[in-house]
Formats: structure tokens, C-alpha cells, sequence
């Protein structure tokens, strides 16, 4: 179970990239449902979903933190 609340994170996260409000705010509730091991995979996702999204760097913070 916890393997489909991280890719269904991933599909949310997805979906709303192109506002960065609001993936910002997906974001944040993730961090605070996932596990500590999901998190660190959900931050090695993360960086290679953004690279052509420099909006979205600014969230990177949120999940280092």
C-alpha cells in the first residue's frame, strides 16, 4: 500500500506542474503523508522531473527541509 500513495503522488504532482502554487501545496501534503524512505525516492524523482521546469526549482526547498 504505501508503494501506490507514493506513485499516486508522483501522478498528482504530475498533473498539477503547470502551476507552481499549487504543485508547491501537493507537494507539502505529500511530505507530510509519506514515509521517510518514500520521501527520499519521491526527492530523487523530483529532481530529475524538474530539470526543465525552472519554475519549480524554488520547491525543491520544501522537501530538503
Amino acid at each position: 500500500m504505501p508503494r501506490a500513495m507514493l506513485d499516486y503522488t508522483k501522478t498528482v504532482l504530475q498533473k498539477v506542474s503547470f502551476d507552481a502554487k499549487l504543485f508547491a501545496k501537493e507537494l507539502k501534503k505529500a511530505v507530510s503523508r509519506l514515509l521517510p524512505s518514500e520521501i527520499e525516492e519521491l526527492k530523487i524523482w523530483l529532481e530529475y522531473f524538474i530539470l526543465d521546469k525552472p519554475e519549480l526549482h524554488p520547491t525543491l526547498i520544501l522537501i530538503k527541509a
